[in-house]
Order: structure tokens, then C-alpha cells, then sequence
């Protein structure tokens, strides 16, 4: 099932993402910068792409990091995975960190996220004086094994 996606160029550099295959789950996001952005190691920035889209609603985007700046790198998403909410109309910004230890340059015209489009449930919330049981109980962060 296609999700009908449009996105606004909001600055003439900017690149519209597409899917690169038929099987491709993501669209590369793409830097649109007036200079190279350096990330020193342990540094972080947002980074613009020059984009603004609407997604329908019931779907959110993903923002998530490429695997290729990763594993070359050490650069990913800093809030993996970003949210895109349905109704936002602002540019489309990447917050990048580097994880690895050297500097690098991230320019213009370079590919720096995915974008995943996915769909959300609507929710309705309410609250209780007591939560239903479960066998798991209240266990979390290791409580079913290592």
C-alpha cells in the first residue's frame, strides 16, 4: 500500500527523497548546508535539509541514521529514531553526532538519514487506580534473562 507523501522544497539545494529501490524501506534525507558542518568527535548538530513535508494522518516519519556514515564513520542519528509527527510543517532537521574518533565533514548535498514513513495508532488515554496483571509484573531491564 503507497502512502501518498508531499514535501516542500524550502530552499533550492534541497533534495527531495525518493525510495531507491522497489524494496527500500527508507529515503535518503539529504544535508543542505551554506558551508560544511564539522562534528569533532563527541560533537553533535542539527542539520537541515532544506525540506518541509506532509504526511498524512495516522503516519509519522522516521528519521534513522545511514548505516554506510555509521560503519565509515561512527556518525548516527543522535535521537534514533526521530519523530516526524503528522502535523508538523517545519523544515525537516537531522541531529547528527559523531561517535568515532575523528572529525568529519558533513557538506552539502550529502546523504545523512533515512526517512522511514510509518503508521501510528490513534490513542485514547485514561487513567486508573491499579493496572491489569501480567506474569512479567513490574520486571524490566533484564528481568527475563541477559
Amino acid at each position: 500500500m503507497a502512502v501518498h507523501v508531499v514535501f516542500q522544497r524550502l530552499r533550492p539545494d534541497a533534495v527531495i527523497p525518493r525510495p531507491m529501490t522497489a524494496g527500500a524501506a527508507g529515503m535518503d534525507l539529504t544535508a543542505a548546508l551554506d558551508a560544511p558542518v564539522v562534528l569533532a568527535p563527541g560533537a553533535r548538530a542539527a542539520v537541515g535539509t532544506g525540506l518541509a513535508m506532509a504526511l498524512p494522518l495516522g503516519h509519522e516519519g522516521q528519521v534513522r541514521p545511514r548505516s554506510g556514515l555509521a560503519r565509515s564513520h561512527g556518525v548516527t542519528v543522535l535521537n534514533a529514531p526521530g519523530t516526524i509527527d503528522a502535523d508538523y510543517r517545519g523544515e525537516l532537521i537531522v541531529l547528527l553526532i559523531n561517535l568515532g574518533g575523528e572529525p568529519v565533514t558533513i557538506a552539502g548535498g550529502q546523504r545523512i538519514a533515512q526517512l522511514v514513513v510509518a503508521p501510528v495508532a490513534s490513542v485514547t488515554v485514561a487513567e486508573v487506580d491499579a493496572l491489569p496483571d501480567t506474569a512479567r509484573g513490574a520486571g524490566g531491564f533484564g528481568s527475563t534473562g541477559s
